[in-house]
């Protein structure tokens, strides 16, 4: 099958929690304003899963409205692969209770650990087990619930993140000018405490000691870190047009991680891409880590700014370090 197929994004769903938590709730919580986050992040609000919801159930939301939006049967799919760094438990697999909870067929599925890169890492790997021959329909979700590892005294993560899930269903097509183009995927693990989760690995299990410490929350360095991604994703961004014999101004939409505001409007200027061309949706959910990217794009579509036949431009980058991009021409 392999190069007489094209893998397209056949559907994509979307689910966000009812909770609303807003920069002014977060003022009674932590030690901030909202001017203060809106200026240096652009976010004003976040969904946050309920209690009772874990990482599982945001992502079987988002799988079914999918697997609807594609138009196909659940016994279509044949390859499972669940992005996240909050998976429900360490094992098994979230996608094996996805697989369990949508009644597929006993088909492969595993999770991805890219962190905010996950469904973008995730695609090109759909991609390639699809062109192989062996699979026709690949389900792929990007689910989070990220407040359950952040520390809501540290002002410098609590107001970032947010919780949420986005799915995709990849299909393979007969070869044409279309679908999923190519796709760059980096990583650079030199500097873990960049962005880390410490404890909750066999490096330091659960104890006492551990959460006393506070080692079970995300910790990031956040000036440390924008300086790398904003580098690192100009050179990706300008590589993958480059091997595809692309100009910018040929990409309709660049759909970006939405993880600040500043972050964005900086890759906009470095690549002297008008910020317009760029989607952005993080002032209402703040950072979704592996979801951003699905949950933008489900958004973008809905607005009618992508149409058959333009080139879109997916860019995340995430804890690892890792970055990827995956250029479309929509179909």
């Amino acid at each position: 099958m392999g190069n007489n197929t094209s893998v397209v994004i056949q559907g994509v769903g979307t689910y966000l929690p009812q909770k609303r938590l807003t920069n002014h709730d977060l003022t009674k919580i932590v030690e901030t304003t909202d001017e203060w986050i809106q200026t240096r992040t652009g976010i004003s609000e976040r969904r946050i899963a309920a209690e009772d919801e874990s990482t599982i159930d945001l992502a079987e939301h988002a799988a079914r409205a999918a697997i609807q939006d594609a138009g196909i049967s659940p016994d279509d799919i044949d390859l499972v692969i669940v992005a996240t760094i909050t998976p429900t438990m360490p094992f098994p697999a979230t996608a094996c209770l996805l697989q369990a909870r949508l009644g597929l067929r006993q088909v492969m599925a595993f999770d991805l650990e890219a962190a905010c890169s996950g469904f973008t890492y995730a695609l090109e790997t759909a991609e390639s087990l699809l062109k192989s021959g062996r699979h026709r329909n690949a389900l792929i979700v990007g689910a989070e619930k990220i407040s359950s590892i952040l520390d809501w005294s540290d002002r410098t993560t609590c107001v970032l993140f947010g919780d949420g899930a986005g799915a995709a269903i990849l299909s393979c097509k007969e070869a044409g000018d279309y679908g999923i183009i190519d796709s760059i995927s980096r990583s650079a693990g030199t500097d873990p405490s960049l962005l880390q989760q410490p404890a909750g690995g066999s490096a330091i299990p659960a104890s006492i000691a551990s959460i006393e410490s506070g080692s079970h929350f995300l910790k990031m360095r956040g000036r440390d870190l924008f300086k790398v991604v904003v580098r690192v994703v100009n050179i990706l961004c300008r590589e993958i047009l480059e091997r595809n014999g692309l100009k910018a101004h040929q990409i309709k939409l660049i759909v970006p991680h939405q993880a600040n505001v500043r972050m964005i409007e900086s890759m906009a200027k470095h690549l002297e891409i008008p910020a317009d061309k760029f989607f952005v949706n993080l002032d209402r959910f703040g950072n979704t880590s592996a979801a951003s990217v699905p949950i933008a794009l489900r958004e973008a579509l809905d607005k009618g700014l992508i149409q058959t036949g333009d080139y879109v431009l997916l860019v995340a980058f995430g804890a690892g370090l890792t970055w990827s991009a995956s250029l479309i021409k929509w179909h």
